[in-house]
């Protein structure tokens, strides 16, 4: 299996190759050449472990390496830093199958993919014979930040360096990241929302100079931001192994077709189930769910992408992105593969802020549909729900989770649907202890914790207990402007 870039025709390389760039030089996202078929029937799937199924999808991309190499990361990966043997369990409420991607070590759906990475990453580096240290540069929302340095935390030969708005994430999340171990670990906080953060990271890997300082001094970038493919193909694991385990439960007959909603701020996680369909999943409809920066449900509606907008802080601040990355990958497949087209709308993109895809793209879009929740709505159904059934939800799978209700009031659909359940209540409990009643507002944050275990009659996970009393250790702010000065301080390269 080869990686072709979504925005030159002629590239090609190995999926290790890929890993290790991230980006490629064009600014342009690798992409598998083909979308490969399943060749294990469900059935049989449905009887394996979720690290016997990560071993089967991910042999078909990353085909460049060993079968003991692949295993060894992934067994490196989905081991007890998860909190449950399945992984990544299913939970039915009102009707629908939360799938938990939270029971990982910064419970969040992160996790998933980040647990692996720095193996693929490393293995990579190997095989290629790379001396140079990697450094990990990143942007973060939220939760991909203290995923990555959770995940490369003192992991010889990487430096991982992680951006985030300063004050564009829950008060949980940030103190996950600034309490961060490890001598290879750096987080800065920027005077800007995650746009401005991942367009600064998008523009350190594209500029040619740094990169001839960093290479003289024995360093080179990789991500670990959804566009890295090493990133985004181990989540699609999860979307094939929710449905052989419906199978296996018996919740659906071998072949039925199931419904998929998913949170979505820079599109990886649906753009993953989009591949799992692919891959031979018998999805029926991708239902993208959007908070109120809505830009992706207008795109699903009009085929404008349009991003010249007002910037909203929410409750659900992953998916407060006005900059899709990811979504970059699905234009290039409806456009029939087209790099040259790709490329045309992304410079459009970056030049006015707005592009439209043609109506024969449209065409293909049919599997998707887009829904979103105001604030209201999503506190509405994190209280209804914990009323109605005692089970409590994070603010971006209550997003989903109100896209849902509205999307079975508009089109009588009764498929069985799986809902990406994306993060712990636990990262933003004051927003989900607020919805679920004001009073808790005047309490403090890890009050709020103790109080939501009691509610839930959930534990506290290892997660916010190892940060009730962690020290402070990373305490960089820098403007958005300065990002690349930033770096170059941290690694001595000025």
């Amino acid at each position: 299996m080869k990686y072709l870039s979504t925005r030159t025709k002629g590239v090609s390389i190995e999926a290790s190759e890929a890993i290790l760039k991230g980006l490629n030089d064009d600014g342009g996202l690798f992409v598998p050449e083909m979308i490969p078929t399943l060749e294990v029937p469900f059935e049989e799937l449905s009887k394996m472990s979720y690290q016997e199924i990560a071993y089967e999808v991910m042999k078909l991309y990353f085909t460049d390496f060993t079968e003991g190499e692949l295993k060894d990361c992934i067994n490196k990966a989905y081991d007890d830093k998860f909190d449950t043997p399945f992984i990544a369990p299913l939970a039915e409420a009102c009707g629908a199958y939360y799938l938990e991607l939270f029971h990982g070590a910064t419970i969040a759906f992160k996790d998933m993919a980040l647990s692996i990475l720095p193996h693929l990453l490393t293995t990579s580096a190997k095989k290629n014979n790379v001396k140079n240290d990697i450094v990990i540069l990143t942007a973060t929302s939220g939760d991909t930040g203290k995923a990555a340095l959770a995940g490369f935390s003192d992991v010889k030969g990487t430096k991982i360096i992680v951006f985030y708005p300063k004050n564009g994430v829950s008060p949980i999340q940030e103190k996950q990241m600034i309490t961060q171990k490890g001598d290879n670990t750096y987080v800065v906080g920027i005077h800007g929302n995650f746009d401005d953060a991942q367009t600064g990271v998008k523009k350190m890997f594209n500029d040619q100079e740094l990169q001839k300082i960093m290479n003289a001094n024995n360093m080179q970038f990789s991500s670990a931001n959804s566009i890295n493919i090493g990133r985004l193909i181990p989540q699609v694991v999860y979307y094939v192994y929710s449905y052989v385990k419906l199978l296996g439960e018996e919740k659906i007959s071998n072949g039925e077709k199931i419904n998929v909603v998913v949170p979505t701020g820079n599109f990886g996680n649906i753009l993953a189930a989009y591949y799992a369909k692919n891959m031979g999943v018998p999805i029926d409809k991708l239902i993208c769910a959007s908070n109120e920066n809505k830009v992706l449900f207008d795109f699903f509606m009009t085929g404008k992408y349009d991003r010249n907008r007002e910037f909203k802080l929410t409750s659900s601040p992953s998916m407060d992105i006005l900059i899709s990355s990811n979504l970059e990958r699905l234009i290039y497949h409806i456009a029939g593969n087209d790099a040259l087209k790709n490329k045309e709308l992304m410079d459009s993109l970056n030049a006015t802020g707005v592009y439209e895809i043609t109506d024969e793209m449209k065409k293909n879009l049919t599997d998707f549909v887009g829904g979103y929740a105001t604030e209201e709505d999503t506190a509405k159904e994190i209280h209804d729900l914990y009323e109605d059934t005692g089970y409590v939800i994070d603010t971006h799978t209550a997003v989903a989770s109100s896209v849902l209700k509205k999307y079975i009031l508009d089109n009588e659909d009764d498929k069985v649907t799986v809902i990406a359940s994306t993060a712990s209540p636990y990262k933003f409990t004051r927003s989900v202890m607020n919805a679920i009643d004001q009073k808790y507002d005047s309490m403090g944050d890890f009050e709020l914790v103790d109080e939501l275990s009691k509610l839930s009659n959930v534990e506290v996970p290892k997660a916010i207990e190892d940060i009730r009393t962690a020290p402070v250790l990373h305490d960089r702010i820098c403007d958005k402007s300065e990002m690349k000065e930033t770096v170059m301080s941290i690694l001595g390269l000025e």
